[in-house]
């Protein structure tokens, strides 16, 4: 089973191993068959595809496995975009091929988090790829309150509907001067960049006629580490005080997290409501 990477918008970017595999092997599945044949005919690829997508990969997943096997075949699996399984269909696939020992290889390529990280200009040394938020404004919200003290940067996708809501509530959640980057329509004509803190972004998408159109990938900037050390203490504190006295959950915190006792107790004392 290979795994084939194709381009997230430039059709050129896609590999001559990538190529290959696709005109050579057995089986070709693809996530929406329409968008593949377009793919197909610019490099003179005549062949059919099969749709695997959400809504039947779990379905077909054992029965194509054991064809595989049975007819000693080889098969293509591609997305509409980028690579396979990164927020797209094929994981409960891999998950049948590999429990019934049929090799799993991968054709890297394109791939929008990664291309959106490389152009960003925040830290890539260390980073998180969250995907798609809930579709639930409070679940939402909730997802990056966890988030929000992290100290790596943050990857996130989202559709040109929900965009500027999701921004907005990343700007309440992780306040205006958080650092971001929100990236459009990546290798397309029209690939735009969006660099700033999370405010200026918000206000520039809103300026821009085109802001609500496209792809994004919305990446926001790791917290500083004294913003994220403060929540941590809060959070470790707070569970802690319905569980035993504030100064053993003093005590407690300051072992957990390995910080010094009067930092500890100096945010408890701030933390009080009379202080």
């Amino acid at each position: 089973m290979y795994l084939v990477a194709t381009p997230i918008g430039n059709l050129g970017d896609i590999s001559l191993r990538a190529l290959g595999v696709l005109a050579e092997c057995d089986l070709l599945f693809a996530e929406d068959t329409r968008n593949t044949l377009g793919l197909l005919d610019h490099y003179g690829i005549s062949r059919k595809s099969q749709a695997l997508h959400e809504h039947n990969e779990r379905s077909i997943a054992s029965g194509l496995i054991l064809r595989l096997r049975q007819e000693q075949l080889s098969m293509a699996l591609v997305s509409d975009a980028g690579t396979p399984l990164i927020s797209d269909p094929g994981f409960p696939l891999v998950q049948a091929a590999l429990s019934e020992g049929v090799p799993v290889r991968a054709i890297p390529g394109a791939n929008a988090a990664l291309t959106a990280l490389c152009v960003s200009g925040l830290p890539t040394d260390r980073f998180i790829y969250e995907g798609f938020l809930p579709p639930r404004e409070q679940a939402a919200r909730s997802r990056l309150s966890a988030l929000a003290s992290n100290t790596r940067t943050l990857i996130f996708y989202e559709s040109p509907r929900r965009a500027k809501q999701t921004l907005r509530i990343m700007r309440e959640v992780f306040g205006d001067s958080r650092r971001a980057c929100v990236c459009r329509e990546l290798t397309k004509l029209h690939e735009t960049h969006y660099r700033g803190n999370l405010a200026e972004i918000e206000a520039a998408i809103a300026a821009d006629p085109f802001g609500d159109a496209g792809e994004f990938v919305l990446l926001v900037g790791p917290a500083p580490e004294e913003v994220a050390d403060a929540r941590e203490i809060g959070r470790v504190l707070a569970l802690l005080s319905t569980e035993v006295s504030r100064r053993t959950a003093i005590d407690l915190t300051a072992k957990i997290l390995g910080r010094p006792r009067n930092e500890v107790y100096t945010f408890a004392l701030q933390d009080e409501p009379n202080a």
